[in-house]
């Protein structure tokens, strides 16, 4: 069981209290979190989170396939696949669709880079 993280911060039921999550939503609680953190920025789990940030850097060809890779990367160690990325790009903002397969369950998590 896992507080669930909304927005950056913990979200709420509807008593006002800190929300928990469990099975696959906490699964995409993590993954979520692990995608957008930026890797390297907490000095004691300098492993934890991804590159995903690096894409504005890139060229549109390469995010794909380096959006899996970041993907990857950032959720090694978890009971989870990534099985494909969908990259649009909307105004200022890249937008990141993953499908994922968790115990032969398929799921999604969407995010920007």
């Amino acid at each position: 069981m896992a507080l669930l993280l909304k927005d950056r911060d913990y979200a709420l039921n509807e008593a006002g209290e800190l929300r928990s999550v469990t099975g696959a939503e906490e699964l995409l609680n993590e993954v979520l979190f692990r995608l957008t953190a930026r890797r390297g920025s907490f000095p004691f789990l300098p492993e934890l989170g991804s590159r995903m940030y690096l894409l504005r850097g890139e060229k549109p060809r390469q995010w794909e396939s380096l959006a899996l890779q970041y993907a990857a990367e950032a959720l090694s160690g978890l009971e989870v696949a990534v099985t494909g990325v969908a990259v649009t790009w909307e105004g200022d903002r890249i937008r990141l669709a993953f499908a994922l397969t968790w115990q032969g369950l398929p799921l999604s998590v969407e995010c920007e880079a």
